[in-house]
């Protein structure tokens, strides 16, 4: 699992996770440690949640890419 060998780059960083169930969410990466990650979540209004989920439900785990806005200029 290469993911797993990136993790300490990654921490404190937005991702996106993808499980192996084909579904996935998004966060803010910010711990990981017996073998399961904790991700904060935002959830509606103003919650958030940390949410945790085992390395063996995770298929792959890719940081946000960085925003290229470009403004049309008339």
């Amino acid at each position: 699992m290469h993911w797993q060998q990136e993790l300490h780059h990654l921490m404190d960083q937005p991702v996106g996770v993808s499980f192996i169930d084909g579904t996935g969410t998004s966060g803010i990466l910010c711990d990981a440690y017996n073998n399961e990650i904790y991700l904060l979540e935002y959830l509606y209004h103003s919650q958030f949640a940390t949410k945790h989920y085992a390395f063996n439900q995770i298929q792959d785990i890719h940081p946000f890419p960085s925003c290229h806005i470009h403004h049309n200029l008339y």
